[in-house]
């Protein structure tokens, strides 16, 4: 019998061990790709690559101004077009769990989140930039802001279905009317595991190059100008990157070096977030 427990404990340890050898090995490619991005970016970020914009051919040093501001630009407009529908529309599915039309729209979602972000790219620049006539920084909003949609729908239906429904009940019995149930009561409670969503969203666009490339297509200069081409800090990496230049190979690794930090502390704040509205549940 001892002999019996003696092996189910090794086994059990020797289980936990591959477990932990795996687990190890799996954070190994992004420590890998963090130390490398920074071994190489690091050395061309001061005040001046922050604040200036790029020098022409030939000329040395230069900054990604024109990126950082249009990157803010494109995402929030980005933001603004789709958080407003992704949190109407998961209220709506969190509500209505088994209408036909909750049905299919959680279906359209569901396909929506696997398009590939090029062709969310391509069929923005037949909709808005070919229509205009010219390439914009609106219709990179619009890409982006289709992109956003699946996760911040998903979350937020997933975040009020684990709301007690015993919340709302209370809410009606007061005699309160429906809307102000749901915007005081149900979206209050939820708005952690929404916010979390959001941030997540945000950090899923801020990287993407694809849709940029058919719509806001880059600048060379500061443009505040929604209207027209603006840059982001994807598009300057991308164009950067495939250039000939050395000058440009060191901007494109600073770029990807705050694109990557930033990217990183949206998500560790999504964890934070969602970690301490489970413990409020």
């Amino acid at each position: 019998m001892q002999a019996n427990v003696n092996l189910r404990v090794a086994k059990s340890k020797a289980v936990q061990v591959v477990i932990f050898i795996f687990a190890f090995l799996v954070t190994l490619p992004l420590l890998f790709i963090i130390l490398y991005i920074f071994q190489k970016g690091i050395s061309v970020i001061n005040w001046t690559f922050l604040t200036h914009v790029p020098k022409p051919v030939g000329e040395i040093g230069g900054g990604i101004a024109n990126a950082l501001l249009g990157s803010i630009l494109i995402v929030f407009f980005a933001s603004v077009f789709a958080i407003p529908i992704g949190v109407f529309c998961g209220i709506y599915l969190s509500e209505n769990k088994n209408t036909k039309l909750a049905y299919w729209s959680r279906l359209c979602v569901d396909v929506l989140q696997g398009v590939p972000s090029i062709v969310i790219g391509i069929v923005v620049y037949f909709w808005i930039v070919k229509s205009v006539g010219t390439f914009s920084a609106i219709s990179g909003s619009v890409a982006l802001a289709i992109m956003m949609l699946p996760i911040i729908i998903r979350s937020t239906e997933e975040t009020l279905n684990l709301l007690p429904s015993s919340l709302k009940e209370a809410a009606i019995a007061l005699a309160m009317p429906y809307h102000r149930v749901i915007m005081k009561v149900i979206l209050p409670c939820g708005i952690s595991g929404i916010l979390s969503g959001i941030i997540l969203s945000v950090a899923r666009i801020a990287g993407e190059t694809a849709p940029l490339l058919f719509t806001a297509f880059g600048n060379p200069y500061i443009n505040t100008n929604m209207r027209k081409p603006m840059q982001s800090l994807p598009l300057l990496i991308f164009n950067y990157a495939t250039s000939p230049y050395d000058d440009w190979h060191d901007l494109a690794w600073g770029a990807a070096l705050i694109l990557l930090f930033t990217v990183l502390l949206l998500n560790i704040i999504t964890k934070i977030t969602t970690k301490r509205w489970n413990v409020q549940l």
